[in-house]
């Protein structure tokens, strides 16, 4: 397994979806690699962190001008 085959792998890894074999290279390659490690790392935490959260509701108008800001910085790229 190399970095972009964990990195394909990642949510399938994440969500247990991956068979015994691929989590046993997921987990060599990692032991190997820092960069691999701490993305896996990293996700995992972000996912647990948010696991956690309460859901809020906004308003039908706050969520127009965050789509409006987030379309408009998408679109000067």
């Amino acid at each position: 397994m190399n970095c972009t085959d964990l990195l394909s792998q990642l949510g399938d890894y994440l969500d247990g979806q991956l068979s015994e074999e691929l989590r046993a290279e997921v987990r060599s390659h990692t032991a190997g690699c820092e960069h691999c490690r701490v993305v896996l790392n990293t996700t995992h935490q972000t996912i647990e962190i948010y696991k956690g959260q309460e859901l809020y509701e906004v308003s039908p108008e706050l969520r127009e001008r965050l789509h409006n800001a987030i379309m408009a910085k998408c679109l000067k790229k």
